[in-house]
């Protein structure tokens, strides 16, 4: 008998679902331009969440491997 495991998309999921909190933050940044706290803290969300989505995408993907 031969076993056969499948692969999950959990690492595209994830970086899709942190792919969208880092366009949240860009939008927040957008439309709070003229408020530097608020910006700041949009600009901090989109990078936390840009970083998020390219390690979920690596942890995930190298464990397929």
């Amino acid at each position: 008998m031969s076993e056969a495991t499948a692969g999950s998309d959990m690492g595209i999921g994830l970086g899709l679902a942190f792919g969208v909190l880092a366009v949240a933050g860009a939008v927040g940044m957008l439309v709070a331009y003229s408020n530097q706290i608020v910006a700041g803290w949009s600009f901090a969300l989109a990078i936390v969440g840009g970083i998020c989505a390219v390690a979920a995408i690596h942890l995930y993907d190298g464990a397929n491997a």
